[in-house]
């Protein structure tokens, strides 16, 4: 059991603040990896997830991409961070949080690509104009922020 479960046995639904990191990785090409999640069911989203205790962000963005692609980051580099009452989400099962999200960029990987099963159905590259419609909003709204950066 994480820490969130722990948490959530104590207050319920009741709105909880949560930190996460997520990652841009971009290939040799350009494109951008997005994982289909199993949850929201069939929406694609960044590679990344909550901080455990003891953690940095740093630290949880590697093991979820890890986790969840099979790809081990090296050299994060920091794009921003995301909070407020915009990043406010209502689980399936109501619980209740604002998330704090740390996104990084990765240019800098290795290994082989894998899908975990139990977070993704499927990971993929794709080219910066061709995201697919039923992605995270708000992970749309980083990689967005991210590729007008890099255009500037």
């Amino acid at each position: 059991m994480g820490y969130i479960d722990e948490i959530r046995k104590l207050v319920g639904h009741r709105p909880l603040l949560l930190t996460g990191a997520v990652v841009i990785i971009e290939d040799k090409q350009g494109r951008i990896l997005l994982q289909k999640r199993a949850y929201p069911k069939e929406t694609w989203g960044l590679p990344g997830g909550l901080m455990e205790l003891g953690e940095s962000t740093e630290q949880t963005a590697a093991r979820e991409v890890l986790e969840e692609t099979g790809l081990k980051v090296n050299n994060l580099q920091l794009l921003n961070v995301y909070s407020g009452e915009r990043h406010f989400s209502i689980a399936e099962n109501g619980d209740q949080f604002y998330i704090v999200t740390i996104a990084y960029l990765c240019k800098d990987y290795e290994g082989e690509m894998q899908i975990d099963g139990s977070e993704s159905v499927d990971i993929q590259f794709f080219e910066r104009d061709c995201f697919p419609v039923k992605m995270v909003g708000s992970h749309r709204e980083m990689v967005q922020d991210y590729l007008k950066k890099a255009e500037a």
